[in-house]
C-alpha cells in the first residue's frame, strides 16, 4: 500500500510540474504582456485558472488556434491523461452548468447593491467607500497631462469594487475623452429616456405609495428639466421590482431590459438611457453638499464592467459599449468637477452589466439615498440636468 501511494504521488507530483511548466511556456511565448505589463500579467493569470478550475466559462467560447500554443497545448496533454480525459467529457454536463452559473451570474447584478427587504428597508450596511459624505470639496486637477497618469485617474475619480478590475487601456483619457457623447440636435423626435430598474426606492420624509415622492418622482423632475432645455426626454414609469405584489429584484434588470428594449424600437432617435436610482446608505450617512445656496443631494455614476475578477470576462452579459459608457460617465464626472466640486462622488466600477449594453450613450446614476429629503433630491435633478446639457449639448 505505501509504495502504491508514493508512485501516486510521485505521478501527481509529475503531473503538476507538467502543468506548471506548461503554463510558464505560454506565459513566456505570449506577445500580449507589454505597455502595462502587470495588468496583463494578471489577466493571464486569470484566464490560465478559469481554464483550469471553471471550464464552463471558456469551452464554449474557445477559437481553434494554430502555432506554437496549439503545440504546447497538445504536448500538455499527452503528458497529462487525466486532463485529456476530462476535456472529451467535458460536453456531458456542459448545458446543466451554464445554466446554474448563468443563474448564479443574473443573481448577484440584481441584489449586488444595497439589498433591501420586501418592505423596502436597508439590509446591513453598504461598503464604507460608498458612504463617504465627508470628500473634500477641492476640485481635482482635470488637466489632460493629470488624467493620463492611470493612477491619478483611478484614485481621484473612481472607487473599483473588489469584485472587478481595471486597467489603464480602459480607463485611457485620450480615448475616452475624443468619444463624443453630442447628441444629434438637427432632428425631430425624443433623444433621452429616463427609466428606474427600481421604482419602489423612496427617501426619508417621502409619502408611501406615492409616487411623486419616490425615485419616479424625481425622475418626472428631471425629465421636465431637460424638456425646459430643449432635450426632448421620455420617462417610462414601468414598474419592474414588484412581483405578486411584493417587492423582488431578482429579475428586475431583465424585466427593464426587455421593456426598455421595446421603447427603444418604438422611438428609434432616443440617443441616451438613463437609469435613475436611490443609494442605500447606513441610516448615519446623510449624503449631502450644497450647491447654489440649496441642500442637495450627491450623486454617484455607475459603471458594469462586464468582467469578474474571479472569472474574468462574464462572456453572458457581454457589452460591446464598455468603453463608451466609461466615457459618458468620465465626462460627466469632469464636467462635475470643474462646475460643481464635491456634488459627485466617485464613479463606481463594479463587475456586471446592468442593461448598460442596450446604448452607447447609457449611465446609471445612483442619486442620494434613503436618507436624503425629497427635496434635496429634487435640487440635485436640476444640478443633473445642467451637467447632462454640457456634455449632451454644450460647446
Amino acid at each position: 500500500m505505501k509504495r502504491i501511494m508514493g508512485a501516486d504521488l510521485k505521478q501527481t507530483a509529475t503531473a503538476a510540474t507538467a502543468i506548471l511548466l506548461t503554463v510558464c511556456i505560454l506565459l513566456a511565448a505570449a506577445d500580449e504582456i507589454r505597455g502595462d505589463w502587470q495588468y496583463a500579467l494578471q489577466k493571464k493569470i486569470y484566464a490560465s485558472s478559469e481554464e483550469m478550475y471553471m471550464p464552463v466559462f471558456t469551452w464554449t467560447n474557445r477559437e481553434p488556434s494554430s502555432g506554437i500554443g496549439t503545440w504546447l497545448r497538445e504536448k500538455a496533454l499527452a503528458w497529462i491523461p487525466l486532463v485529456s480525459y476530462a476535456e472529451d467529457h467535458a460536453d456531458q454536463d456542459m448545458s446543466l452548468e451554464d445554466e446554474e452559473t448563468l443563474a448564479r451570474i443574473l443573481e448577484a447584478q440584481a441584489t449586488d447593491e444595497n439589498m433591501v427587504d420586501e418592505n423596502g428597508n436597508l439590509i446591513g450596511e453598504p461598503d464604507a467607500s460608498e458612504i463617504k459624505s465627508d470628500e473634500s470639496v477641492q476640485p481635482a486637477d482635470t488637466s489632460i497631462e493629470k488624467l493620463r497618469d492611470f493612477e491619478y485617474l483611478l484614485s481621484n475619480f473612481y472607487t473599483v469594487d473588489s469584485s472587478t478590475m481595471i486597467g489603464a487601456d480602459q480607463l485611457n483619457a485620450d480615448d475616452l475623452l475624443a468619444r463624443s457623447m453630442k447628441i444629434d440636435t438637427s432632428s425631430e423626435g425624443p433623444k433621452v429616456l429616463i427609466y428606474h430598474t427600481h421604482s419602489q426606492e423612496e427617501f426619508a420624509d417621502s409619502s408611501p405609495g406615492d409616487p411623486s415622492t419616490s425615485i419616479v418622482g424625481v425622475g418626472d423632475y428631471l425629465t421636465r428639466l431637460l424638456n425646459e432645455r430643449g432635450i426632448e426626454t421620455l420617462h417610462d414609469t414601468g414598474v419592474y421590482d414588484i412581483i405578486n405584489g411584493k417587492l423582488d429584484r431578482s429579475n428586475a434588470y431583465e424585466y427593464a431590459g426587455e421593456a426598455v428594449s421595446r421603447i427603444l424600437e418604438e422611438n428609434p432617435t432616443i440617443e441616451v438611457l438613463i437609469d435613475l436610482h436611490r443609494d442605500g446608505v447606513a441610516e448615519g450617512t446623510h449624503l449631502v453638499t450644497e450647491v447654489n445656496g440649496k441642500p442637495t443631494a450627491k450623486i454617484m455614476f455607475f459603471n458594469g464592467l462586464s468582467r469578474s475578477r474571479t472569472n474574468g470576462n462574464i462572456d453572458y452579459l457581454a457589452n460591446p459599449y464598455i468603453q463608451d459608457n466609461l466615457a459618458f460617465s468620465l465626462q460627466m464626472q469632469l464636467d462635475a468637477e470643474e462646475k460643481y466640486p464635491g456634488f459627485t462622488r466617485h464613479i463606481y466600477l463594479r463587475a456586471y452589466r446592468y442593461n448598460m449594453h442596450l446604448m452607447p450613450k447609457s449611465l446609471l446614476v445612483e442619486a442620494g439615498a434613503q436618507t436624503n429629503t425629497v427635496e434635496e433630491m429634487m435640487n440635485a435633478m436640476e444640478v443633473l440636468s445642467d451637467m447632462l446639457y454640457d456634455v449632451l449639448v454644450g460647446q
